[in-house]
């Protein structure tokens, strides 16, 4: 993905409202516009105390809560009854929770607790002082990420345009999903599942018709899939007779970066650039279709949304049962994760669709390990 960044241009900025900026990427760097919190902030429902006077009794002289301020005067040997987010007033410095007290009907607090300098107290600046960068420009705007924005004001925000990705799947086989099919053909589910993939990486998906295998055809639907910020083509990239997808981009003054990967599904996977547009040719199962979506092209893709550092989400949890698989290469084989722990989904490859439908994720078997025990870790691709 370097040779991605080095060569993108940076993409185009627009301004949305707040309320439209969910999972868009962040086009400004957002600094905090004062002190968060602004003042001393009660962390607890409870009392101020200054904490030297503590064990023991306190004369209870006023309240504060949230969105007030105390007016009083507090001296020693005295406390003030204050809820969560109240500013702390001055002279306290600590907070002993209410359930740790006694009010007695003479106004008397009481209190078997020593709380430390600072106790139960959010100090004025520590979450950010005025001027900190909160958000950096790149980040992938998620809820908090919203919160956050409209903590600091800001009704509008500069995101970056989502990018235009077309899809063409390859294949006199496919033919369209209202269509009822010969028992020689197949449905086109690769596209509209690139689709859905897409658009949760933050592109918006241009579905192209399916191209037949023959090179002009195929050449004439990548030349219009071009005109997009990225292309991925779906089947045709294996040696065979009628896979034209290679030789259709070499027409097109392709740069081939690579042509297969040491993975399974999904070896024959070719990425390159044509025409100042980066390409990905998949793999036509959709089992593979969808690992080497998820494993490359959709970092390619939320680097083309500007993201600073798109995530791989991968994890560990411990197997379910016993696995073995023939080592050589890293495979991606659907499994359901439950909690801390994965079972593989039982399939007939990577042309199983129901086995897929099934499964919430990828186990990662490692290419030089064959067999694993129950209860041992193992690689989760997330789906």
């Amino acid at each position: 993905m370097r040779e991605v960044s080095r060569r993108l241009n940076t993409p185009r900025v627009a301004t949305v409202p707040l309320r439209l900026a969910a999972g868009r990427v962040l086009a400004e760097d957002i600094r905090a516009d004062r002190d968060y919190p602004p003042f001393d902030r009660s962390m607890r429902d409870g009392f101020a105390v200054r904490s030297g006077e503590t064990p023991g009794s306190l004369r209870l002289v006023g309240e504060v809560r949230a969105g007030t301020v105390f007016e009083g005067l507090a001296g020693p040997g005295e406390c003030v009854e204050i809820m969560t987010g109240a500013p702390v007033p001055a002279g306290f410095d600590a907070v002993v929770m209410v359930e740790h007290c006694t009010r007695g009907a003479d106004g008397i607090v009481s209190t078997d607790r020593i709380p430390e300098s600072g106790a139960n107290i959010a100090r004025r600046g520590c979450e950010a002082l005025a001027g900190d960068l909160v958000a950096a420009r790149g980040l992938r705007i998620d809820y908090a990420t919203v919160s956050l924005l409209a903590t600091t004001g800001h009704q509008d925000v500069q995101v970056y345009e989502k990018p235009r990705v077309a899809i063409l799947a390859t294949g006199d086989e496919i033919v369209g999903i209202g269509e009822q099919p010969a028992a020689h053909q197949i449905r086109n589910s690769n596209a509209w599942s690139l689709a859905a993939q897409v658009e949760r990486a933050g592109g918006i998906p241009v579905v192209l018709p399916v191209a037949p295998d023959t090179l002009d055809g195929t050449r004439r639907l990548m030349e219009e899939g071009l005109q997009a910020d990225l292309l991925l083509l779906s089947g045709g990239v294996s040696a065979g007779k009628f896979d034209v997808v290679e030789p259709a981009l070499a027409e097109l003054g392709a740069d081939f970066f690579f042509d297969r990967v040491l993975i399974q599904p999904g070896a024959p996977l070719v990425f390159g650039v044509a025409r100042e547009k980066f390409f990905f040719g998949l793999p036509g199962n959709p089992g593979s279709t969808m690992v080497t979506f998820e494993l490359f092209a959709r970092a390619a893709l939320e680097l083309l949304s500007g993201m600073a550092e798109p995530p791989l989400p991968m994890t560990l949890a411990r197997l379910s049962r016993p696995f073995r698989h023939k080592p050589g290469l890293t495979r991606f084989l659907p499994a359901v994760l439950r909690g801390f722990e994965i079972t593989p989904v039982d399939w007939q490859g990577s042309g199983d669709v129901p086995a897929l439908s099934r499964a919430n994720a990828f186990l990662v078997a490692e290419a030089g390990q064959a067999e694993y025990a129950a209860g041992e870790l193992i690689g989760v691709l997330l789906k």
